[in-house]
């Protein structure tokens, strides 16, 4: 069965959702790894945004999975 999470009563599957959250984490960190002498190192800049990414998307998803994310927002 796949798990779906309730935003203002519209079910969304919650790997969408996590995605997204993912997603924005990722956009949020960019400019903080842009500026660290990692950047100098790693020439392939998008190579690394994609692997923050999947590193947040990953994450998400085992918490999600342990239910210390929400299912059901807002939150009541």
């Amino acid at each position: 069965m796949v798990d779906e999470v309730q935003i203002f009563g519209v079910y969304f599957p919650a790997a969408l959702v996590w995605a997204a959250l993912a997603a924005t984490l990722a956009y949020v960190i960019r400019p903080l790894i842009a500026r660290m002498p990692l950047r100098h190192v790693n020439s392939h800049m998008g190579i690394l945004d994609i692997a923050v990414f999947v590193t947040f998307w990953w994450g998400l998803s085992i918490l999600a999975d342990a239910h210390v994310l929400p299912r059901e927002f807002p939150l009541r």
